[in-house]
């Protein structure tokens, strides 16, 4: 009975899609929608690998046993600059992956008067065009690592993402570099991390993902996972993935889906019939001769595919009965049909 499954957030991997793209199911996320909040943490995040605002905060607060406020003063003022660090202008920033959050985070690091390089061996056409012009594009991640003073990951959990920074491209990066990570857990190889920070062959490392091999170290500053946990954020979310999912079960329309292809068609009046199926020759062709047979004219139509699985958006003439959808979904190759 489960036609589409919609995430809040950009991440799927706790839910089975090779499964449900084999049923037919639709599974949408909602890119971009937490992208402001991501945005904004890494920009704090930046501000706190550079100075030691944490530690100097902390250090004040446990200042309770003064009481005299001018004892406070010339004390403050004499232990201040173990807190000093370092300014973000002028130093390089390479940010990897150019999606809605890379985007946003290295057209920030541009206004704060960073230099910034950037890398996506997959950057799409819209995300290219919300790029600034001043983010520098880079060929490999090897180069953008030997390169940059700081490195912010935002890249999907995919096959070919997974420990993406390990033992063998940490050491192209600088030893003073600062790694970031608000993408996904799985994109570093923790050991090759701890590694690198205990070889003095990379300066801090801060994540949004903690675990405990991390915990009590100085070169290490944790986030509780807290990149999206805004107000804003999460109504975006919840909103996108809303209008996702009546626009598919309503017009038939995919936006955003992790599993089908994108396919939108205005309504053109008359009936609509969707169905999916194998990527696969002829089958297509097949319903289209079912809809000849009993003369039901086509007003409009479109098929898309991805990977292994094709969609098919039809408006006809005439509504669509039963006889007709048992009719498509007996097409070897189909698997699942709607009339809408």
């Amino acid at each position: 009975s489960v036609k589409a499954v919609a995430r809040a957030g950009a991440g799927v991997n706790n839910i089975p899609v090779a499964d449900y793209t084999r049923r037919g199911i639709v599974v949408f996320n909602t890119p971009g929608a937490n992208a402001n909040a991501v945005k904004e943490l890494v920009a704090s995040a930046l501000f706190m690998a550079s100075r030691d605002i944490f530690g100097g905060m902390s250090y004040v607060q446990g200042l309770t046993h003064i009481t005299d406020a001018s004892e406070m003063s010339k004390l403050l003022e004499k232990e201040k600059k173990q807190f000093a660090g370092c300014e973000v202008a002028g130093k390089r920033l390479g940010v990897v992956g150019l999606g809605a959050i890379g985007a946003l985070v290295a057209n920030m690091a541009v206004e704060l008067g960073m230099e910034v390089l950037g890398y996506d061996p997959a950057i799409s056409v819209e995300a290219a065009w919300r790029l600034s012009r001043r983010v520098q594009k880079v060929e490999n991640l090897q180069s953008l690592l030997a390169q940059s003073d700081f490195i912010t990951l935002h890249v999907p959990a995919i096959q070919a993402t997974q420990h993406m920074i390990n033992s063998e491209t940490l050491r192209c990066a600088k030893p003073s570099a600062i790694l970031l990570n608000f993408a996904r857990e799985e994109v570093v190889d923790m050991d090759a991390v701890i590694a690198a920070l205990d070889g003095k062959r990379l300066a801090k490392y801060v994540t949004d993902f903690p675990v405990p091999e991390l915990l009590g170290r100085q070169d290490v500053l944790l986030m509780p996972h807290i990149g999206a946990s805004t107000e804003e954020a999460e109504e975006n979310c919840a909103v996108m993935a809303a209008d996702q999912l009546m626009d598919y079960l309503e017009n038939g329309n995919i936006r955003n889906s992790v599993n089908f292809p994108s396919a939108r068609m205005d309504r053109n009046g008359g009936h609509r019939l969707t169905f999916c199926n194998e990527n696969v020759p002829g089958v297509l062709g097949h319903v289209l001769s079912l809809l000849a047979d009993r003369g039901i004219n086509v007003i409009d139509m479109m098929n898309q595919s991805r990977a292994d699985i094709a969609y098919n958006i039809i408006d006809v003439a005439a509504e669509p009965g039963e006889e007709l959808l048992a009719a498509v979904r007996a097409v070897e190759g189909v698997v699942r049909v709607q009339a809408l």
